[in-house]
């Protein structure tokens, strides 16, 4: 059987008429592997490697080399310096009474820290403290500690717990006291991280109060219910009246 590629002047005629395909053009592999090297040569070695391999070539590259190598290891050493940074905490840690100085008022600059003031022996309290846990996991930039209330401050009513507050640069930016203030016995995760998000301890990714629906709803039947008052004491005055 004859070639379609083949070069004949049969098979330029059947092309012609559209009979054969038109003639494939053989492929340049030197031009081919010309523009891959040239590619690869794009992307210098040493953008591919880890600073303990940087220090490692340092002799295997020119003056020019060492200039852009010593740039990019600044932008490696940097990034990771602020990785480093953003994720310093990531968990919620005991502290005593005589380490909140330290530990929350004096904390670092512009790094805002919650603490929990609690009691083991109330369920609210331990609530709270799973979700902080979890809490502190999704949010590493952020300092979470947590203190047995009675060596913080001596004789604090059980009515005041939980406790929760947010520091920030030696002030108090939030404040939760109580069940109520803290969302209630049953409080879910995400309730507590909208509270936190509010007063600026953490960033969410919440797009709305979780509790809204539950708000709606109780404000849609205090409603009803004034309306269903205002209703029949009108009523009770027009029968008054006859």
């Amino acid at each position: 059987m004859q070639d379609p590629n083949e070069d004949t002047e049969w098979n330029e005629i059947l092309r012609d008429f559209g009979i054969l395909p038109p003639k494939e053009e053989p492929k340049d592999e030197i031009e081919e592997m010309v523009l891959r090297l040239q590619k690869e040569a794009m992307v210098k070695p040493y953008e591919k490697m880890t600073l303990a391999q940087l220090k490692e070539a340092e002799d295997e590259f020119d003056e020019e080399d060492m200039r852009a190598i010593e740039i990019y290891r600044e932008k490696r050493l940097q990034e990771w310096k602020a990785l480093r940074k953003k994720q310093k905490f990531g968990e919620l840690r005991e502290i005593s009474g005589n380490q909140y100085v330290n530990e929350v008022t004096n904390a670092e600059k512009d790094v805002s820290v919650i603490i929990h003031l609690y009691r083991s022996s109330i369920p609210m309290c331990l609530l709270v403290n799973q979700h902080l846990s979890l809490l502190a996991r999704k949010f590493p930039e952020t300092k979470f500690v947590k203190a047995i209330v009675n060596s913080c401050i001596q004789h604090y009513h059980d009515n005041c717990l939980p406790t929760i507050f947010v520091y920030k640069n030696g002030q108090i930016e939030g404040k939760f006291i109580g069940i109520i203030e803290c969302g209630g016995i049953n409080l879910k995760l995400e309730e507590l991280e909208w509270k936190l998000a509010e007063v600026g301890a953490i960033q969410t990714d919440l797009e709305e109060n979780p509790k809204k629906g539950i708000v709606d709803v109780m404000v849609s039947s205090i409603r009803n219910t004034s309306i269903y008052d205002d209703t029949n004491s009108s009523n009770s005055d027009n029968d008054d009246t006859k």
